[in-house]
């Protein structure tokens, strides 16, 4: 997921009262909470772009879909989290996300001020400050395709078929409520499908993506 809602609360809007009774309720500082528009709705309105952002659940949901899935836990897909606020969380295989949102707010929080879950022996959770032109370089993609209605339409099993003949493809799906992929996300990709005329949940995009590619190498 690219552009992801999920960003701790931005200094410019640390000191809003609706931000420093949500912290002190969690005994944390008001830069170490999720900015969730549950219950930073007022504070938000002083935020560039606040409609893409404060949306945690949507991570959450899609994360649980994506690695519940045969394709992942036979190892063969890598899941990133890129964030609107330009952080990527690589997310190990064996990783399984708590299912109650609470918790997995907790655990990402948790994250940010470690950069790492859990702090000792084997990582299943990382973050760094990174772009998503930085993390395809690193990644290497043979082809990049992403997922929008703004794209050209085509059907979700004739794309999963040409991907799954690629050495090492990389999919990108948004992680906000709403508007689209930034111009700069738009123009690192090779191309940008539409697989219905209207913008489906990042969970229902994910799932379906998955389950044609397992059914495109025969998993």
């Amino acid at each position: 997921m690219t552009e992801s809602a999920l960003e701790l609360v931005p200094k410019k809007i640390a000191n809003h009262p609706s931000i420093r009774k949500h912290a002190a309720r969690k005994k944390k500082k008001p830069g170490e909470i999720l900015l969730d528009r549950t219950y930073h709705h007022a504070a938000m309105r002083r935020l560039a772009g606040a409609e893409k952002r404060g949306r945690p659940d949507i991570a959450h949901i899609t994360l649980l879909q994506v690695l519940g899935t045969p394709l992942n836990m036979s190892g063969m897909l890598k899941t990133y989290l890129h964030t609107a606020a330009d952080y990527v969380i690589e997310i190990d295989s064996r990783t399984n996300l708590p299912r109650n949102y609470e918790r997995f707010v907790g655990l990402m929080e948790q994250l940010h001020v470690q950069h790492r879950v859990p702090s000792k022996g084997a990582r299943l959770l990382s973050i760094k400050k990174a772009t998503l032109s930085e993390l395809l370089n690193e990644v290497q993609p043979s082809k990049t395709v992403a997922f929008s209605t703004v794209g050209r339409a085509k059907s979700l099993q004739e794309t999963c078929e040409a991907i799954s003949g690629e050495k090492n493809p990389a999919v990108i799906v948004g992680g906000f409520p709403h508007g689209h992929f930034s111009a700069d996300t738009m123009a690192l990709t090779d191309e940008i499908v539409s697989i219905h005329p209207q913008a489906l949940d990042a969970w229902v995009v994910a799932s379906r993506i998955i389950y044609e590619y397992e059914r495109a190498i025969g998993l």
